[in-house]
């Protein structure tokens, strides 16, 4: 279906103002973003503006009671300039299933393709040229209703802005086993991409810094023993050349990004295992030599290779990452894929071009 998104232009560009070379994360913004609101039932008014400020009812529900959604996707450039995007129609579904579990309402997946797709190419020249940079897409939805109480909002807003960024973690990382906090337990949102699930990670990851560790490598809530993830990424081992990554349990996100290096995996002979993973199997793996890689993914990094990791008086310490022959295929691979400098037997790359309409309205 064809949507009419009003497109209103900034009058002055800001891109001449940024340094591709120097780009601090999630901190540099591009000149517009997509507005749409959720009122009687249903979406309405979708348009693009000048980046920029909006106002918010004090009573937003959004602020006291936590319904706030978002996705984490990327846009970048082909050898011949075309902007592209990677699987942009899992990170639509994906939103909707946050939606489902924060009592909020769906988003159309074909506006949210449109909306993305006409947004990234006004802003195209945004996306940095560098490898391994890209056009972070930041798609959010809050409930914006203007009353107390702890119910289910009757007035929502969708967000989508962007901005360049380079690599999320320029080295391999430290993470140090959580013993005490717990990030998600199933039968939570730890599915969900909620923002309550991230602040309630902030206390403890501050505190993992100030020890000198990057992430905290979460486990299960109830005897601490089975991994989970990073608070920003899902982790995979590398055990006797084995792939094995934590399976789906309600308490994961269900990472796009995980999905595709499985597929890929999968696609290449690599054995991989979708399973529970203790941190006693990884200790026993890492004394008997057969500890070959440990690393993360996510839509921002793509592969974070960690490090090390402290669990107790023990410090597992990875190969040095030219070692790394999984993880450092398939960080090569993400990047040939999303710059179309290999083949796409995956389909996952699109060019905007096919998801925009031939006229949108404008002023």
């Amino acid at each position: 279906m064809k949507y009419s998104i009003q497109v209103t232009k900034t009058p002055k560009s800001r891109l001449s103002e940024v340094n591709f070379d120097d780009i601090p994360f999630g901190k540099v913004f591009s000149d517009h973003m997509f507005m749409a609101d959720y009122e009687g039932g249903q979406w309405k008014n979708p348009r693009i503006l000048p980046f920029g400020n909006f106002e918010i009812h004090p009573a937003c529900l959004g602020l006291h009671y936590g319904q706030s959604i978002f996705e984490g996707m990327k846009a970048s450039k082909g050898r011949g300039g075309e902007a592209l995007l990677f699987r942009p129609e899992m990170h639509a579904r994906r939103i909707n299933a946050s939606a489902e579990r924060m009592c909020m309402p769906d988003f159309p997946e074909d506006l949210f393709l449109q909306a993305v797709s006409t947004l990234v190419n006004l802003d195209q020249g945004w996306i940095p040229p560098n490898e391994g940079s890209a056009l972070y897409i930041r798609p959010l939805m809050f409930a914006n209703g203007e009353f107390f109480g702890v119910k289910p909002s009757d007035t929502y807003r969708m967000l989508i802005f962007s901005g360049p960024v380079g690599p999320y973690y320029p080295k391999p990382v430290r993470l140090v086993v959580e013993e005490h906090y717990v990030r998600a337990v199933p039968g939570g949102a730890g599915e969900a991409k909620a923002a309550g699930n991230y602040g309630a990670t902030l206390l403890p990851a501050q505190k993992a810094v100030q020890r000198g560790y990057d992430q905290i490598m979460w486990m299960d809530g109830h005897h601490f023993k089975y991994v989970q993830e990073v608070g920003t990424m899902n982790l995979f081992f590398v055990m006797n050349g084995v792939v094995v990554t934590p399976d789906l349990n309600g308490a994961i996100l269900d990472g796009i990004t995980r999905d595709s290096f499985i597929t890929i995996l999968k696609d290449k002979g690599i054995p991989i295992e979708e399973r529970p993973v203790s941190i006693d199997e990884i200790l026993d793996s890492w004394k008997a030599g057969t500890l070959q890689e440990v690393f993360g993914a996510g839509t921002a990094a793509v592969v974070a290779h960690v490090a090390d990791i402290t669990y107790r008086d023990a410090v597992i310490e990875l190969p040095p990452v030219h070692e790394r022959t999984i993880g450092n295929m398939l960080k090569s691979t993400m990047d040939k894929l999303r710059s179309h400098s290999i083949s796409d037997p995956f389909n996952w790359i699109i060019p905007i071009g096919t998801l925009i309409p031939e006229s949108i309205g404008s002023d």
